[in-house]
């Protein structure tokens, strides 16, 4: 599947609404939906790759930046560096994965910083509700007028569990992605705090006074912004990963019309 997304544009969005459904032969309503809060937004999905970078080229044009996401060549490049543990040395961040894996990434080679709200699985809770009930017994002894009794039973209810996610973008590295729920933080040494919500928000803070000049953006966090960008043929729980690629392309200001697949 390949998806045009646009971004950055510098037109009001009234205008930009306008060029979008001309080009794409919607009512304006729809089109000012779709980047209703601003970009990135996806606007459509093709099967054949032409027909996406014909829409990107048109749009692009009538100076809506446009990219393409070929969503294969996303999900088929090198496996991201999921980190277990990290130490944040004087001059490279020393990492470290579950399955033993080390390497160090120079600060003055990241790019970007970017935080997301991730699934992390199904949380089980147990409770009691009562509700009422059609009662025979009790409709009997009041001569057929329907009664009714609160009967309480035991429900169990799975519900989706939230955590946060934080992907860096380094020059000439693998994607590495930390999930705080699955972080060891003792290499941060006296830096280290009481709870995992601490650890994680310090070592955001870590990273970005240790690399000023990476892009940082926690608009992924709020599931409006990621609903917006993914639109509504993707999902937020199983399409996260193409947000962040769509999201870190534009702010490399990638206008491009094709396949970024690094």
């Amino acid at each position: 599947m390949h998806l045009v997304a646009v971004h950055d544009w510098p037109k009001d969005e009234a205008a930009v609404a306008k060029t979008i459904a001309d080009t794409l032969g919607i009512l304006v309503f729809e089109a000012r939906q779709k980047i209703s809060g601003g970009g990135p937004a996806v606007l459509a999905n093709f099967a054949e790759p032409r027909q996406a970078e014909a829409l990107a080229v048109r749009l692009s044009r009538e100076e809506v930046p446009a990219l393409v996401i070929d969503t294969l060549a996303v999900r088929n490049r090198n496996a991201p560096f999921n980190v277990r543990r990290c130490v944040l040395k004087t001059q490279a961040l020393r990492l470290e994965s579950a399955a033993g894996e080390t390497c160090d990434i120079d600060y003055d080679t990241i790019e970007l910083l970017l935080v997301a709200t991730c699934s992390a699985g199904q949380m089980q809770t147990i409770g009691k509700v009562t509700q009422r009930k059609f009662s025979l017994g009790k409709t009997l002894l009041a001569g057929g007028v329907p009664m009714t009794k609160k009967v309480t039973s035991t429900q169990t209810v799975l519900t989706e569990a939230r955590d946060e996610t934080l992907w860096l973008y380094a020059r000439g590295q693998t994607m590495v992605i930390f999930d705080r729920a699955a972080m060891n933080y003792d290499g941060l040494g006296e830096g280290m705090k009481m709870t995992r919500e601490l650890n994680f928000a310090h070592l955001k803070n870590e990273l970005r006074r240790l690399a000023p000049q990476a892009g940082f953006d926690d608009r992924l966090l709020r599931r409006a912004a990621l609903v917006r960008v993914l639109g509504p043929a993707l999902s937020p729980e199983a399409d996260l990963d193409l947000a962040f690629e769509i999201l870190a392309r534009s702010l490399r200001g990638k206008s491009d019309s094709g396949p970024d697949s690094r």
